[in-house]
């Protein structure tokens, strides 16, 4: 009886230590990080966001939140702001210093080449599938973004200790395009380990029934089809109007992008908020941004941009009335302009610059807009207007 009583003490204790040895390995032993949640433009109110962030915290994952909002009752930490605009401006500076490390945050506005990577349960097996991309866009032309899209999907799989994911592109528009420059890529020397479709056919081409059953790691699809199907996937057992499901539209991912920046829908529910906050804090400590940069490191070495230039040969995004336009001298742009086609963005930022008005392209809660400086958009609404690329009245996000 003693000596089964010894060994099962020993049992204990070599467990326990295992258990060490693997939450450092992990990063989950040892100093706790920061994780911000910005706390207004639910439609779901404020109280379903702190809710959410109550509950992460109880979780006991080893990481503090830290609010950004208005005041409200709750034992979390707050920085105070009374305004979204003022939230996402200091949601930036809380990063830039570091006291947070990465923020969970709604209706912000990426530049053009970063987009997020969702995180979903499949509904067929329970299954967790990444969503490459979800918000924000890769690039203007539709066939590289999904290519940038796989490498986003990859990245962030990675980050959350998926060694060598199964990629799969979905049936959409431009798959067999996308497929054969991934393909290329890889017997340049970047490993992808693609996925076979559960269908009779097999290969990387995913169907409807493959995105059901999860059966890829990263699913590779255009945004907004991947910002539909993280909507279907997170709210389909509540008619919509509530997304209970899943871990939200993810991580910001970008070549040179620096910041750790996830999004929630304002239809996210606490479930989701809470989730959310969890993934952020993963995919801190798995180190996203270095390994965006090691991979995007591995990509270039197999001639991503000779690729992708290739896919681009046929895509005319400049006139020549457009070539050597000059941008002038950069301004504050936190005004935004919206109703531009997705393939007239750069050309309208260029009109822009010929009157002199500096301008970005980036990606907001409506699709593409230009940004340019507040004082800046009535005169920049007129000439985007005149020149044929947005209706006169202004579509205001």
């Amino acid at each position: 009886m003693i000596m089964g009583q010894k060994r099962a003490v020993k049992q204990i204790i070599g467990k326990t230590f295992i258990e060490i040895a693997d939450a450092i390995k992990s990063g989950e032993f040892g100093e706790k990080i920061r994780i911000g949640l910005t706390i207004l433009g639910s439609e779901h109110g404020t109280e379903n966001l702190v809710k959410g962030a109550e509950i992460a915290a109880k979780k006991g994952e080893n990481f503090d939140i830290v609010l950004i909002g208005p005041k409200v009752d709750t034992y979390l930490e707050i920085v105070e702001v009374e305004s979204e605009k003022d939230m996402h401006k200091k949601m930036e500076e809380l990063l830039d210093s570091g006291y947070i490390k990465a923020c969970v945050t709604m209706h912000y506005s990426f530049p053009v080449g970063v987009s997020t990577v969702g995180r979903v349960i499949t509904p067929g097996y329970g299954k967790e599938m990444f969503i490459g991309t979800t918000t924000g866009t890769s690039s203007v032309n539709r066939t590289e973004a999904m290519v940038k899209n796989a490498l986003y999907g990859i990245i962030t799989a990675k980050a959350m200790g998926i060694e060598n994911p199964t990629v799969g592109i979905l049936n959409v528009d431009g798959a067999r395009q996308v497929e054969r420059a991934l393909k290329e890529l890889r017997d340049n020397g970047y490993n992808i380990n693609f996925a076979e479709s559960m269908r009779s056919d097999g290969g990387a081409i995913m169907r409807g029934n493959d995105l059901l059953a999860g059966t890829a790691d990263v699913m590779v699809i255009d945004t907004l089809t991947g910002n539909i199907m993280m909507k279907v996937f997170s709210s389909f057992t509540t008619g919509g109007s509530y997304e209970g499901l899943g871990y939200g539209y993810g991580p910001g991912v970008g070549e040179d992008y620096d910041k750790i920046i996830l999004i929630l829908s304002r239809a996210s529910g606490i479930p989701v908020v809470s989730n959310a906050l969890s993934y952020a804090a993963k995919v801190t400590k798995g180190k996203i941004l270095e390994i965006a940069k090691e991979e995007f490191e591995k990509a270039k070495k197999a001639k991503l941009d000779e690729i992708l230039k290739h896919l681009r040969k046929d895509y005319k995004k400049e006139t020549e009335s457009e070539e050597g336009v000059v941008a002038p001298s950069k301004e504050v742009v936190t005004g935004s302009i919206s109703g531009i086609d997705i393939m007239d963005l750069e050309a309208a930022v260029k009109v822009l610059w010929k009157t002199g008005i500096y301008a970005e392209s980036g990606m907001g809660c409506t699709g593409p807009i230009v940004l340019v400086n507040e004082e800046r958009i009535d005169i920049a609404t007129e000439v985007l207007a005149k020149a044929g690329f947005i209706e006169k009245e202004r579509d205001i996000c």
